[in-house]
């Protein structure tokens, strides 16, 4: 124990030294991870935890990327929340395995209790399933498994039992401007890439409907609807109520992509983007991106628990608790030997409340358009609306390069996507400590590297 404490405050000094510093630091530089002190020869002898402490902050601390500050502007993510981070820090030392209730009734509590607050912050049933996942990737992944025995059970086929390969084909019907986590997880769960069928989009990046109307009718037979809420690059939510009917007219599974969007739904001066939603099969979610919970932190949530677990569940002799009449927490998720992701998530919905969250994504999507307004005063195309957080902004041919200027930099960061055929710099606005100020100021770098 001494050993341990004396790693622990070691850990920790460092950790709040960081943190204290982050918000002025350089967000992000180029560096080559060749250049980090993290390679060398397997030591043969022991090294006491508190030096390898040391060891490790000093080799990773010119390599780290200031995300958990309030200029970082990219991948959707947010920071972590006090709480949340001390809570994960306890996670670690804890070390309870979040499987089943025997294994850790306390990972069991926090699970339940923050899978029905977050039921009840996203306007979805009561009665749903959470499941405890790793992002989107998984939470789309787990939405379209029970997809697939859904609509496979009702063509009379057991794809638990029998698998895919003589079963009848199951269309994917999904935006052409999808996320490409759901494409993943066609692949990961035997649907292949013949399997998606593209659907047009708006001006926005939203669904068309009536397109969508059109290829339902075009192609009977068991079929998946992935609708979106938060499209990856102008933050469009689809029309999920009129989409929702559309897909019922041909008993479609209605999955919903919600990693960053559906958080619309807590802040009631956003909640209309996100209408119709508890109409929905399943959802996805993720926590480290809105609610500021630390990485390895999403929600697969599906209206139908019994079919959530009969397609994610097994049973073991030694498992007691898997697979019976109540889905256990690891009858909703693809692992068996996971951490208690639990507790951070309860961390952060106790610390902001039901208030705390509508401010934080009612003030991101203010920032946002703060940040688009600026950009376009100076002269830069914005070429979507900022009905989210997320803001488009291009520079022409040099657009890379403005990008590039801005990462070496370090005022803030923003990364690059391709849209519309076009590359455009995007600038996602999620972070609980962001202020206008940091707005302002990143904008003002961004316009100076740019005439520069």
């Amino acid at each position: 124990m001494d050993t341990f404490a004396d790693a622990l405050h070691r850990a920790t000094e460092a950790a709040l030294a960081y943190r204290a510093g982050a918000a002025e630091r350089p967000v992000g530089r180029p560096v080559d991870p060749a250049d980090l002190a993290f390679d060398g020869p397997l030591p043969r002898s022991e090294t006491p935890a508190g030096e390898v402490v040391d060891a490790l902050v000093a080799a990773a601390e010119p390599g780290l990327v200031a995300s958990v500050g309030p200029r970082y502007f990219g991948f959707v993510t947010g920071g972590s929340l006090s709480a949340a981070a001390a809570a994960d820090v306890l996670t670690a030392a804890w070390d309870q395995n979040a499987f089943t209730t025997v294994m850790s009734p306390a990972a069991a509590a926090a699970e339940r209790t923050a899978g029905r607050w977050l039921l009840e912050l996203l306007g979805l049933p009561a009665s749903a399933s959470v499941g405890f996942v790793t992002g989107a990737q998984a939470a789309n992944t787990v939405g379209l498994a029970a997809g697939r025995h859904h609509v496979l059970a009702a063509a009379g086929w057991d794809v638990e039992a029998d698998g895919l390969a003589c079963a009848p084909p199951v269309r994917i019907v999904a935006s052409a401007e999808r996320h490409a986590t759901v494409d993943r997880a066609a692949r990961l769960l035997g649907f292949g890439r013949t399997a998606m069928v593209p659907v047009a989009t708006l001006p926005d990046g939203a669904i068309d409907v009536v397109d969508l109307g059109r290829v339902l009718q075009a192609g009977p037979g068991p079929t998946i609807v992935c609708l979106q809420a938060g499209n990856v690059n102008t933050g469009a939510c689809d029309d999920l109520r009129a989409a929702t009917a559309r897909a019922r007219e041909h008993d479609a599974w209605v999955h919903v992509d919600g990693a960053f969007g559906l958080w619309a739904a807590a802040a009631p001066s956003l909640a209309h983007l996100v209408d119709g939603r508890e109409l929905a099969d399943s959802w996805a979610c993720d926590g480290h991106k809105w609610l500021n919970v630390p990485y390895d932190s999403g929600f697969a949530m599906c209206a139908h628990p019994a079919t959530h677990a009969a397609a994610l569940g097994y049973t073991a002799d030694y498992l007691p608790g898997a697979g019976g009449p109540r889905p256990e927490l690891g009858d909703l998720v693809p692992e068996s030997s996971r951490r208690a992701r639990g507790f951070a998530v309860w961390a952060a919905l106790r610390e902001l409340g039901v208030d705390g969250v509508a401010e934080l994504v009612g003030r991101c999507h203010h920032l946002a358009r703060r940040f688009a307004d600026r950009l376009a005063a100076g002269g830069v195309e914005i070429p979507a609306p900022v009905p989210l957080n997320q803001v488009l902004a291009g520079f022409g041919d040099r657009t890379d390069e403005v990008i590039a200027a801005v990462q070496a930099d370090g005022t803030c960061w923003a990364g690059g996507t391709t849209w519309r055929g076009r590359r455009w710099m995007r600038l996602s606005v999620s972070n609980a400590t962001t202020t206008e100020e940091d707005v302002d100021r990143s904008a003002a770098a961004v316009l100076r590297l740019a005439a520069r």
